[in-house]
């Protein structure tokens, strides 16, 4: 996948992709990352890429003639029909279906704004799609086009060691994770759940699909209102909610739930 930043601030985007498994992506060349930076299609001696906003107020907003320039030249290196992605608090939510969305395409040219944003023109004329990390406002696009290229990357052939590891992720499913160990099996007098020690992989893989389905439960309800339940999960998180009615549960996850004692969920 070749994927292009437009920036004001490309050594941003550079020094960050050198790390972890998106780090050794790059270097096997599962993935490319260009930048262009918008001051350099600029025509004047102080490379000014902002202005004072029609209407008054505060803040500088985005020139239009460097941006559209800047994705251009961006696009025309990007594989054909790529996405232009503009990160803004406008945008759609970034969820795990779009990532996968993304990483299905052979490209991307990602937006980076800054200011107060862009004009509403190149927008129009030079974006298909806006999106936000969540209801939180950042100085500028890099930081979500950062985690953008990195949630894209876990998804594509070869870039994991075990691609086991993105169909398990948190979201991939509609859940939350299951709880996670390592040795040893005693820290601070807590211990490893013996299930996860006997080794037997059908309990180990219902205990995990339970524990899941409890955490999202707890934390993420929206979830699994939003998204249903396989008929297995379903069952599961009926009989989580009935074991914390008699007090039986014993979750890993401590986190009071929402609503325990509410009626359970139908399969999807």
């Amino acid at each position: 996948m070749r994927i292009e930043v437009v920036t004001l601030f490309p050594d941003m985007i550079r020094q960050a992709l050198g790390f972890g498994v998106l780090g050794r992506a790059i270097e096997r060349g599962l993935v490319r990352v260009g930048t262009e930076d918008p001051r350099a299609h600029t025509r004047d001696a102080h490379r000014t890429v902002d202005d004072r906003p029609y209407g008054g107020g505060p803040g500088m907003v985005l020139k239009p003639e460097p941006m559209a320039a800047a994705i251009d030249a961006a696009a025309a290196r990007a594989p054909r029909g790529a996405p232009r992605v503009y990160l803004s608090a406008q945008g759609e939510r970034l969820g795990q279906s779009l990532v996968a969305e993304f990483a299905a395409c052979d490209g991307l040219v990602l937006v980076a704004g800054r200011y107060e944003g862009l004009d509403e023109r190149v927008i129009a004329s030079r974006i298909d799609r806006e999106v936000s990390l969540g209801d939180f406002v950042l100085s500028g696009g890099e930081v979500p086009a950062l985690a953008l290229i990195d949630a894209v990357a876990r998804l594509l052939p070869g870039v994991l060691g075990d691609e086991r590891s993105s169909v398990e992720d948190s979201f991939s499913d509609g859940l939350l994770d299951w709880p996670h160990y390592t040795r040893p099996v005693v820290f601070e007098g807590q211990v490893v759940p013996e299930v996860l020690q006997q080794g037997h992989h059908a309990d180990i893989r219902r205990w995990r699909l339970k524990q899941a389905v409890a955490r999202t439960w707890r934390r993420r309800p929206d979830l699994i209102a939003g998204g249903g339940l396989s008929r297995e999960a379903s069952a599961l998180l009926n009989e989580f909610l009935e074991e914390e009615r008699h007090g039986q549960h014993h979750s890993a996850d401590r986190t009071e739930p929402h609503d325990a004692q509410g009626p359970g969920v139908s399969p999807r």
